[in-house]
C-alpha cells in the first residue's frame, strides 16, 4: 500500500514563539489551569497558551519528533478544554467573544487534523483513534481533503471496507488526480471483492 495516510502536503505551520508572555504553562502531570481572577484576560491567556503549544508541536512535527508532537498538541487540547460551554450547551454559553470562539474551534480542528498526521507515523498506528480525530476535524469541517482520506485509511485498516470506501470516494471526489486515494480505492474494493467471494463459497459449501 502506499504510504500511510499520506496524501497532500505535510501537517503543520510556523506559529507564534514556543510560549508566549502571560501564557499558562501546564504542570508536569498535564492538568489544564484553571482560569483564576481576571475573567476574559485570564481566558485569553488560556486560549493564547494554547496556540504555543500547537506551535511547538507543529515545529516538533516539522523536525520529525512525532511523540513530542503528539503529547503537545494535547496538551493544547487541555487548554482548550471547556472553553467552548458544556456539552450540549448552546452556542455563545461560554464567556467567550466572537474572535476567541471562531480561534478556540480553529486551534481544536488543526490540533485533531495534526494529531492524526503525527499517529500516522507511528510504528505502530492506532487507527481506532486516527478514525476519532478525522471524524472530529469532519463534523467542523465536512470539507476537509486530509480528514476525508484519512478516515478512509482508517477504516481500511480496521477492516471496515465499505465505510472506508465511502470515505475514499469522497476524497475523490474533491482531488481526482491524488494516487495515494486512488490505490486505497483500488485495494479496498479488492478486498470488498474477495469477502464477497468468500461468502458466496461458504453458501455454495451450506448447499453442497
Amino acid at each position: 500500500p502506499p504510504a500511510r495516510g499520506e496524501a497532500g502536503g505535510r501537517s503543520g505551520t510556523p506559529g507564534p514563539p514556543a510560549r508566549p508572555p502571560g501564557a499558562w504553562p501546564v504542570s508536569g502531570g498535564g492538568a489544564m489551569q484553571q482560569p483564576g481572577a481576571g475573567g476574559e484576560p485570564a481566558l485569553e491567556r488560556q486560549i493564547q497558551a494554547a496556540v504555543a503549544f500547537k506551535a511547538e508541536a507543529a515545529r516538533c512535527y516539522r523536525e520529525k519528533k512525532f511523540r513530542e508532537a503528539i503529547g503537545k498538541y494535547h496538551r493544547a487540547l487541555l487548554q482548550l478544554k471547556g472553553l467552548r460551554g458544556p456539552p450540549g450547551a448552546p452556542p455563545g454559553s461560554a464567556p467567550l467573544s466572537a474572535r476567541q470562539r471562531d480561534l478556540v474551534e480553529s486551534t481544536e480542528v488543526e490540533c485533531y487534523d495534526s494529531l492524526t498526521a503525527c499517529l500516522l507515523q507511528s510504528e505502530l498506528v492506532n487507527y481506532e483513534r486516527v478514525r476519532e480525530y478525522c471524524l472530529k476535524v469532519l463534523e467542523r469541517q465536512r470539507s476537509n481533503f486530509k480528514a476525508t482520506y484519512r478516515a478512509g485509511v482508517a477504516f481500511y485498516h480496521l477492516g471496515d471496507y465499505e465505510s472506508a470506501l465511502l470515505y475514499l470516494r469522497e476524497a475523490r471526489s474533491r482531488q481526482p488526480a491524488d494516487t495515494n486515494v486512488l490505490r486505497y480505492i483500488q485495494l479496498t474494493e479488492m478486498k470488498i471483492t474477495r469477502a464477497g467471494q468468500r461468502e458466496r463459497d461458504g453458501y455454495k459449501d451450506l448447499i453442497a
